[in-house]
């Protein structure tokens, strides 16, 4: 049956039924029931309908594998129910494309596990403590992550930078395909966001259901975040443990070498009592006035970018576990890089 898949792409490409029936030349209640498996389109149908769609025939076709459980965003005004459901189409997608890999070479993609962390979180004190555990349990010290995206997926958890939404409403996403993690980010954002939304996204796997009632999951995660980037140790190493001032130009230089904002900086500043709120109010405030807020007086740290999943294709292809056809279809919009390889490669 092709209804959850149906709507699904047509979620995708953000057209509504009428949309779609007038773009296909039926009515919205033959697509309708379409997608919900009462009706059933013919051949023609449906290679109107993947043509309408962008998509292909055989994906049309192909059963349902997966659902996104856990699912939460990390949003900005303007962000709409209508997007959401654009996003978990695309997410989706992606990720029933990558299980379909790595269940060909399962040890691709290591096994997630959760480290051993405290039942209830009461307090962004111990939020801070658990990025420290976390940090612990993967090996991390105190030093900057300088590929956080491949540290991510070297612990098992799937990693999506995705430009096809072109909105700033939208940051990131965290939820689970089963017993797998998925993170992804929007690739609008400069490289400093995006480490901070994917750290936030993994503070939203670790923390969920350990927090106390009163502590809003949100603001938890953003200081998982700034913690697990910069941990406390590393903070009063680089500022010392008291200061009145920070020039912005130390600041530059360590969001350079941290791929932490500026901004961020400051915060944790005030987080780790390196200022104190009277001093860290003044710094923001003169941050919003010179407009420094918005737009940084510093060069964007550079975007990361997930390779795991595109090389294991290459490794399946080579090894020949799958042929370049699928290849090209679990590649999905990073095709024809693949094509233009394959028409200059030399075999063996």
């Amino acid at each position: 049956m092709i209804g959850e898949r149906l709507r699904r792409a047509r979620k995708g490409a953000d057209l509504s039924l009428r949309a779609l029936s007038d773009a296909v030349g039926l009515s919205h209640t033959a697509i309708d029931k379409y997608e919900k498996d009462q009706l059933v389109p013919n051949s023609g149908t449906l290679l109107k309908l993947a043509a309408a769609l962008d998509v292909s025939v055989d994906y049309l076709l192909r059963p349902s594998t997966i659902e996104l459980t856990g699912v939460a965003y990390r949003q900005h005004r303007g962000f709409s129910d209508q997007l959401a459901a654009r996003i978990i189409a695309d997410v989706t997608d992606q990720v029933e494309r990558h299980l379909a890999l790595y269940n060909l070479l399962p040890d691709a993609l290591p096994r997630f596990g959760i480290p051993d962390l405290p039942g209830c979180i009461k307090t962004l004190d111990e939020v801070e403590h658990v990025a420290m555990q976390v940090r612990d349990a993967w090996k991390l010290g105190f030093n900057p992550i300088p590929d956080l995206i491949d540290t991510f997926e070297e612990r098992g958890i799937i990693v999506l930078a995705s430009d096809v939404f072109g909105d700033k409403s939208f940051s990131g996403l965290s939820a689970w395909a089963g017993d797998v993690p998925v993170i992804i980010i929007s690739s609008e954002w400069p490289g400093d966001r995006q480490r901070f939304t994917a750290s936030h996204e993994l503070g939203h796997i670790l923390l969920h259901d350990r927090l106390a009632p009163e502590l809003e999951e949100e603001k938890a995660c953003d200081r998982f975040a700034g913690a697990f980037l910069v941990p406390e140790p590393s903070v009063t190493a680089a500022l010392g443990r008291r200061r009145k001032w920070i020039d912005p130009r130390e600041l530059v230089l360590l969001k350079r070498e941290y791929g932490l904002s500026m901004n961020a900086w400051l915060y944790r500043a005030r987080d780790c009592g390196v200022l104190d709120q009277r001093k860290a109010g003044q710094m923001f405030g003169t941050f919003k006035k010179r407009g420094w807020n918005v737009r940084e007086p510093s060069d964007d740290y550079p975007r990361e970018e997930p390779y795991r999943f595109q090389q294991t294709v290459y490794r399946a292809l080579a090894e020949d576990i799958i042929g370049e056809s699928k290849a090209i279809e679990l590649l999905g919009s990073q095709q024809n890089e693949l094509r233009r390889i394959s028409a200059d490669a030399v075999g063996p």
